[in-house]
């Protein structure tokens, strides 16, 4: 191997690692927030750490995205300007799984630092902002199984795929109405017609009797 051979793919390499890296992130902090939305973390203290984590984890993961892109500016086979990494489907490399990648990017740093504005756009609004970060993850795994150039191995597709199981079923959890909702509409027959109240249970035995 000549030595000029590694300058020529060390920007290339920065960005595979830095990519891989990117989306492990973005997995884990789905995951915890999922876990944390269908209140897994009950104990106490754990959902503030859980918290502070999943905040720390979505900083780092924009840094990754930021190194990811900008890395590729200097791969001397790829060359693709400041347009290709900025504007989605601008790069002649796979542009529709690159250009994926690039609204995954945008769409992370958008969501990434949006729990700083929790308490001026108001907690309704930023859950409802914040249940996009699946689709980030989404976004993400079909950037990476599209346009890395390890999309082949299995190593990759296995942490592209690995968190879509607990994720699934979570959103499932998520989805799902409480307990307390089916609870109440199955003590609504339980009620004496025309009254707010429930019956108790020998008052209802005993208006069954005289009918």
């Amino acid at each position: 191997m000549k030595r000029a051979e590694p300058l020529t793919v060390i920007w290339w390499l920065v960005s595979r690692a830095s990519g891989v890296v990117a989306l492990i992130l973005i997995s884990a902090t789905v995951l915890l927030g999922l876990a944390m939305a269908t209140k897994m973390l009950r104990r106490p203290g754990i959902k503030r750490v859980g918290t502070r984590l999943h905040e720390n984890l979505a900083l780092v993961a924009i840094a990754a995205i930021a190194l990811h892109g900008a890395a590729l500016l200097g791969d001397r086979w790829l060359k693709p300007g400041l347009c290709g990494i900025t504007i989605p489907f601008a790069l002649n490399y796979r542009p529709e799984f690159t250009g994926i990648g690039i609204i995954a990017g945008y769409l992370t740093v958008l969501l990434g630092p949006s729990f700083y504005l929790r308490r001026r756009i108001g907690t309704r609004r930023w859950r409802s902002l914040h249940r996009l970060t699946v689709v980030v993850w989404m976004l993400s795994a079909a950037h990476t199984l599209g346009a890395g150039s390890d999309a082949s191995r299995l190593w990759l597709r296995a942490i592209a795929a690995a968190p879509a199981v607990p994720a699934v079923y979570m959103l499932v959890l998520r989805l799902a109405p409480p307990r307390s909702s089916q609870a109440d509409r199955r003590g609504a027959g339980e009620r004496r017609p025309g009254s707010g109240k429930r019956l108790a249970p020998d008052v209802a035995c005993a208006a069954r009797t005289r009918r």
